[in-house]
């Protein structure tokens, strides 16, 4: 069962007729158990609302123990409404391809167990289902929780190779929305039904793309998060850091991991989407996918090159939106330039 909210004020500068409300299936889920959607809070630009800076600073010590496994366990998922059509075709600049390998903990050398097989000849299509095929994503890959007007909300997130070893990839809404930059914000690396087993990782800094801090334009909803060691360790020391790949091109073989908390999911465990991407053909220069995530999903990852023996991958975009006509299928941003720098300046902070 689902309701329509009526007389929502303009979104993103978009009047209220032109907004798209997502389908079930979509990220921009409203459920009759009362889940919040950021089409339900009030928006703005950055400049109107005076949070323009391209960062936040976000004191670290009490957020951990706010989040109690009560208050992970409601959380509501913080989504996004769908863009309106642009005048013209969105190119989001680029330049030459980088990539960055993943990196993993030095544990004790595990013995040497008979192969598994080659890789599958190409990405099978899966329209979303729980990872059971463990590996590194299941502890890179996690929740991201934070305060936005209030209300304790939900997102993903990934933590990537980074200089700092510190560095969490999630979308833009995830660190910051209407203007207002996030508190509380926290990542909890293999989450699993109220339980952190790799920690509660507050986040020192959060930042996001120029784009994104000054105006909310969906086509570089990406965030990124620096967080504070725990306990003396540094994020990627103990869950180890996916590789990442900017400037990659669309129609890509891609897997899309996330929490999504809305119905038929409840956040409690790790779900995927695999399938060849395309790009959108509508109102932005996003990838899409066919899966059906839900809320709670937004700031997963996006992997190319995945390997499902190890788990590990490049990351090329993130969990943003999808549209209510366009049923089963998810976007996310392409990696250009401008996501490149933001996680130049997250890793080097």
């Amino acid at each position: 069962m689902r309701r329509t909210v009526r007389g929502i004020p303009a979104v993103h500068g978009i009047p209220a007729p032109h907004r798209v409300r997502r389908s079930r299936a979509a990220l921009g889920t409203l459920t009759a158990a009362g889940t919040l959607l950021a089409l339900l809070l009030p928006t703005g630009s950055a400049a109107a609302t005076g949070h323009s800076s391209p960062s936040h600073r976000s004191p670290a010590p009490h957020a951990a123990a706010f989040w109690t496994a009560e208050r992970m366990r409601s959380a509501v998922p913080l989504d996004l409404t769908a863009p309106a059509k642009h005048a013209r075709a969105i190119t989001v600049p680029r330049s030459a391809p980088l990539k960055v390998a993943p990196t993993l903990p030095r544990l004790p050398q595990a013995p040497k167990t008979p192969s598994a097989g080659p890789l599958l000849p190409g990405t099978l299509p899966q329209a979303g289902g729980p990872w059971t095929g463990g590996g590194a994503v299941t502890k890179t890959t996690g929740r991201v929780f934070f305060t936005y007007q209030g209300r304790t909300a939900a997102c993903s997130g990934d933590a990537v190779t980074s200089g700092n070893k510190s560095t969490v990839l999630t979308a833009g809404h995830c660190v910051k929305l209407g203007g207002v930059w996030h508190t509380d914000w926290i990542f909890v690396p293999g989450y699993h039904d109220g339980e952190a087993p790799y920690g509660k990782w507050a986040a020192a800094k959060t930042l996001s793309t120029p784009q994104w801090t000054a105006n909310e334009d969906i086509n570089y909803d990406v965030g990124a998060a620096v967080v504070a060691p725990l306990d003396g360790k540094k994020l990627t020391d103990v869950v180890g850091g996916q590789g990442l790949s900017f400037n990659s091109g669309y129609s890509k073989a891609m897997y899309a991991f996330g929490f999504p908390a809305a119905a038929p999911y409840d956040g409690s465990k790790l779900i995927y989407c695999s399938g060849t991407a395309f790009k959108d053909p509508l109102f932005s220069g996003d990838h899409g996918l066919a899966c059906n995530m839900t809320g709670g999903s937004s700031g997963g990852p996006w992997f190319t090159t995945f390997d499902e023996r190890t788990g590990t991958g490049l990351q090329s975009s993130v969990n943003s939106f999808g549209y209510q006509f366009w049923a089963n299928t998810m976007f996310g941003p392409y990696f250009g330039d401008d996501a490149k720098n933001l996680y130049t300046t997250a890793q080097s902070s």
